[in-house]
Order: C-alpha cells, then sequence, then structure tokens
C-alpha cells in the first residue's frame, strides 16, 4: 500500500471548520522516538493550517527546571521556540518523588490542563485534533463529541505494544497513524526548530 499524500488527509477534514489542535508532549515524543523519526512542528502547524481554520494549537509538556546552569532543561529551547512560532504552549515543573523501592523519579502528567483547555475551546470550534493515544482520555473525546465537535486522534499502532490505546480509537471520529504522516512532518536535521529531548 503506498504512502498517504497530502491530499488524502485533506479529504477527512473540512476546510471552512474551525480546528483546534492538542498536542499531549510527553506521549507524542514516545511514539515519534519508538518510530524513530523528529517531528518538525514548523510543518505540522503548516499541515493543520492547510486543513481548516486553525483556532489554536496546543503543546503540554511537565518541565524538568532546577535554578542552576547544569540542570538547565533540554526542553526549554523547543518550548521557547513552540511560544514564538504559532503555539499556546502549557507547562508546569516536573515534581520528584521516591517509589516503594527507594529510586527516585519524576512526575508531570498534563492531563488535568489539557482537559480543561479542550472543554473550555469545544464550544468556539467544530473539530478537535489530539496528539497522544492516551486512553485516559476517551470520557473527555466522549464529552466533547456530545456537544457536537468532531474529534480526530493521532498516534500510532505500529509500535509493540501500541501507543493508542483501543479505547481512544473506538471513541473518536477519525483516527490517523503518526507513521502515515511521516513524509509530511518529518524534521530535517539540517534545519528546523530544536530537537525536542523529554527528561527521563
Amino acid at each position: 500500500m503506498s504512502p498517504p499524500t497530502s491530499s488524502s488527509f485533506t479529504n477527512r477534514f473540512v476546510e471552512s471548520e474551525r480546528l483546534a489542535v492538542f498536542i499531549d508532549g510527553a506521549n507524542l515524543y514516545a511514539s515519534v522516538r519508538t518510530l524513530g523519526f523528529e517531528i518538525d512542528y514548523g510543518k505540522l502547524l503548516a499541515f493543520f493550517r492547510a486543513r481548516g481554520r486553525l483556532i489554536r494549537a496546543y503543546y503540554y509538556t511537565a518541565i524538568f527546571e532546577e535554578n542552576t546552569e547544569e540542570k538547565f532543561s533540554p526542553l526549554r529551547p523547543l518550548v521557547d521556540w513552540l511560544d514564538y512560532n504559532g503555539y499556546s504552549v502549557i507547562t508546569k515543573p516536573t515534581k520528584e518523588y521516591t517509589d516503594m523501592h527507594g529510586r527516585r523519579k519524576l512526575k508531570g502528567n498534563m492531563d488535568m490542563e489539557l482537559a480543561i483547555d479542550m472543554m473550555r475551546i469545544a464550544p468556539s470550534v467544530d473539530h478537535i485534533v489530539l496528539l497522544s493515544g492516551d486512553g485516559d482520555f476517551r470520557r473527555l473525546v466522549q464529552v466533547v463529541q456530545q456537544q457536537g465537535v468532531r474529534v480526530t486522534a493521532i498516534s500510532t499502532l505500529k509500535t509493540s505494544p501500541p501507543m493508542v490505546s483501543d479505547d481512544l480509537r473506538r471513541q473518536v471520529d477519525e483516527f490517523y497513524d503518526l507513521d502515515d504522516l511521516r513524509a509530511l512532518i518529518t524534521r530535517d536535521p539540517h534545519e528546523g526548530p530544536p530537537r525536542e529531548h523529554h527528561h527521563p
């Protein structure tokens, strides 16, 4: 089967629709890293601007931050670039905790922030695109759909295990596999926004 073209994706979008995009940064990063490519966030934004009246593109990520140069967050350059280039960036500091085995871990879940913003913007849009495979969003998607909003999820089934949950995939109106978008949104290593490195 030949890879999808730009026009084949356009057929499932309506250019007159008011569109909002929600990017679960950590989930998307894990997906593309497993698939073996990097996203050009400029191309990604252009992809959606060509497929609807883009009202807002949100990017959510937790950032490991300590006020020392040695601990400078590797995510900061990407976040700054996104903020200046058409994205609404929502961040919060990661929290450090010790697990039951005495190991230090970092926690930075952005699900609540994403859900609040999606509920808030739903009355103002026709179509929401969620770049995440997290099954925790299934109920959120259902509630937004009940307000008359069409919801598309973008994640991948081509990893082992798949990055998208069955619950979420069944709930959304459309599902695209990230791997099928690869040719349209891959970052050229010699140009574009800085690389994204999530702290483990």
